[in-house]
């Protein structure tokens, strides 16, 4: 018995092949050739267990389709792990500035753009930040 995903219907399967048209390169044959490598799992005697153990057993020149699918599906995350990010991050920012005096307001941006590193920052919108801002000191005497 094999314990990873298997579309249980045609359905499933023809959702799978629009989903993933454009990885799939057109191929239009996916349950025929899914059909062929049910067959040959139900000869095996030992089942992968996992989808890598599947895709290593999978020819792609047999079953290009089913050998994409394996593919994705063992690239995708098993679950999201924004939150575990944020917290890794936040801990690693603030160790690293633990000894300097920092506001709370300097360590929340630090953390939110070292969480949300694919947004990207220009050299020219800092600059614009910063000019926003006075930064004459005022001393008391």
């Amino acid at each position: 018995m094999y314990v990873f995903f298997c579309p249980s219907t045609k359905e499933e399967l023809k959702k799978l092949a629009v989903f993933y048209e454009e990885d799939l390169n057109g191929n239009n044959s996916i349950i025929e050739e899914f059909q062929l490598w049910q067959r040959k799992l139900k000869k095996l005697e030992i089942k992968p267990k996992n989808s890598i153990d599947a895709m290593k057993l999978c020819n792609a020149d047999i079953y290009p389709g089913v050998n994409k699918l394996f593919q994705i599906l063992s690239t995708l995350p098993i679950s999201p792990a924004s939150n575990e990010r944020t917290f890794s991050s936040l801990k690693r920012i603030k160790t690293y500035l633990r000894n300097t005096a920092i506001s709370e307001k300097r360590l929340n941006g630090l953390a939110m753009l070292n969480i949300h590193r694919e947004v990207e920052i220009t050299v020219d919108e800092v600059i614009a930040e910063l000019a926003k801002k006075s930064r004459r000191l005022e001393f008391i005497l």
